[in-house]
């Protein structure tokens, strides 16, 4: 049965009211928050239907999905389950099928709070594929593939997700089709797979059904971003309480087990981290390294070490995050003492650029892109000066962290601002730094991003062989240097909304960006990407001197 009928079957069960179910009694484990999470703790099944997702499910089918990764020899593998009654079994099943036939190798008990559980099984062969199935009860199952690493390849494929808005709950279908198409070696969610801020484990179900049948058969990352943990922005200044309402004071808004919960659901299932040490109000960390076929990604938190800019920088508009100013001084907001990665992830990045055995590429993903690189937010009338979000600010700290992906030959793959772009990062000069694709939304009918120098001319060393009009040489709104490349501004298809894919050519030393509109159909004669994509960029050519 095709994924979109098996979302619509979903969407419309009943509740247990309609049914005649009973009273199900007090639940086992209180939820330690309140009023958020609602329709998945305490005594989550009176609550009413949410247009998010029902999750009463059939009890056949209570293993929604599972998501893997394999690094060093370890296999860690999460099974998401929509929310149990309290009288029904918290135990999942592991069973992997060798020598023709399916063996149990291991039990884990789901977490009440997030109804998710992660499996850890170490010496891994890697070396051979091997189907696994997540067992619930006489009934319910969840069937996928551990690939093999595939090692031998030339070339090693990543897809790059972001931004899956509310504003359209319907399936994925034609987009879940092309990616299994391509055929991706890697998956790379990277963030806001939720917008419903308090309601994280009804949204990341109704994820997880879209996506599924893509990731249940190659390894998948996937990490949080600031609508995940119920925030508009985050800048979790390493863990901090946030006190103003839209958090630009630093830190977290939610209660600590609610975004413990979010990142379990997400992120347990990533290689270890290299730090494990929580941050503030025990919240965890999950920077960490995956090496698929000779590929290595760091994989790093753009948002949970840095500075929030209440109180810290002068204010240069309605918000605090939001440069509206013509006159002001971008070097008024980069003062000393402000963060952006934080130590711990800037030792981790100049240790990881030197490691080089087994690796022929190498490639940081996080959340969001290392510059502003969008002029208009929201609106057409909306123009910003800068936008502190962004990882252009504090621009001291976006220099370190370049110069540690330039050390590492590295490129930069992120999501977060709707606007698909490709640059060339500056960090003394123009054209010194890595090169960064900023993929696009899902979907982009909510908060669009323009690219659109106010004076409408192109940048410096503009190549005029390109078919957008606004590429070269920029500063941002902070004074950072970027060479643009490609945009896609949402008066493109699908209002720029769309996936990105990775092509990393190991004998080449070349990593080929593609963009895709979200309504491509990529079997056709006449696909298009994205005007200005596909970008090729030899790395050969890039200086990875610190």
């Amino acid at each position: 049965m095709r994924y979109a009928t098996l979302l619509m079957c979903a969407l419309l069960v009943s509740p247990p009211s309609a049914r005649g179910q009973p009273d199900h009694g007090e639940p086992p484990v209180r939820a330690p928050f309140e009023r958020i999470d609602t329709l998945a703790t305490n005594d989550w099944w009176n609550r009413p239907a949410s247009k998010i997702l029902d999750v009463r499910a059939p009890r056949d089918q209570v293993v929604a999905f599972g998501i893997y990764t394999v690094a060093d020899g370890v296999l860690k593998l999460s099974a998401q389950l929509y929310p149990l009654y309290p009288d029904e079994s918290r135990t999942v099943r592991l069973e992997l099928f060798r020598d023709g036939r399916w063996h149990e190798v291991a039990r884990q008990d789901v977490n009440d709070i997030g109804w998710s559980t992660t499996f850890r099984v170490e010496g891994w062969d890697a070396t051979r594929d091997v189907p696994y199935r997540l067992r619930h009860g006489d009934a319910a199952q969840f069937e996928g593939r551990v690939r093999r690493d595939p090692s031998e390849k030339e070339q090693i494929v990543l897809a790059a997700l972001s931004c899956n808005s509310n504003k359209d709950r319907g399936g994925r279908a034609r987009m879940v089709d092309n990616l299994i198409h391509h055929d991706p070696d890697v998956l790379f969610f990277a963030g806001d797979q939720s917008y419903d801020h308090r309601e994280h484990t009804a949204a990341w179900l109704a994820c997880g059904l879209q996506f599924r049948d893509v990731f249940r058969d190659r390894p998948c990352v996937t990490i949080p971003d600031d609508h995940d943990v119920g925030q508009p922005n985050l800048w979790g200044e390493g863990g901090k309480r946030a006190r103003l309402p839209g958090a630009a004071d630093g830190g977290y808004l939610l209660h600590p087990e609610y975004v413990k919960m979010v990142e379990r659901q997400q992120t347990a299932h990533l290689p270890d981290p290299i730090d494990p040490t929580p941050v503030g109000q025990g919240i965890g960390v999950y920077y960490t390294r995956l090496i698929v076929g000779g590929v290595d990604f760091a994989i790093i938190e753009d948002r949970k070490f840095k500075s929030g800019p209440a109180g810290k920088i002068p204010q240069q508009g309605p918000r605090p995050d939001h440069v509206r100013n013509p006159e002001y001084d971008p070097a008024s907001i980069d003062l000393p003492g402000l963060e952006l990665l934080g130590g711990r992830q800037l030792g981790f990045l100049d240790r990881w650029a030197e490691q080089r055995d087994g690796v022929a590429l190498k490639a940081v993903l996080s959340q969001t892109g290392f510059c502003g690189a969008a002029h208009i937010h929201g609106a057409e009338d909306n123009r910003l000066h800068a936008d502190l979000d962004s990882n252009g600010w504090p621009q001291a700290g976006r220099n370190q962290a370049l110069r540690l992906i330039r050390k590492a030959g590295a490129v930069h793959i992120g999501g977060d601002q709707h606007l698909a772009t490709v640059v060339q990062h500056g960090v003394d000069e123009f054209r010194d730094g890595p090169w960064a694709f900023v993929v696009p939304a899902i979907v982009n009918n909510y908060y669009s991003r323009w690219w659109k120098p106010e004076d409408e001319r192109p940048g410096g060393a503009h190549n005029p062989n390109s078919p957008l009009p606004w590429t070269g040489d920029y500063l941002d709104g902070f004074g950072n240097k970027i060479t643009m490349h490609a945009y896609a501004n949402p008066d493109t298809p699908s209002f720029g909304g769309g996936y990105g894919l990775v092509r990393f050519n190991k004998p080449a030393q070349t990593v080929t960006f593609e963009c895709w509109p979200r309504g491509a159909d990529v079997t056709a004669p006449d696909a298009r990407q994205f005007v200005g994509w596909p970008i090729t960029v030899d790395l050969k050519q890039a200086d990875p001197a610190p």
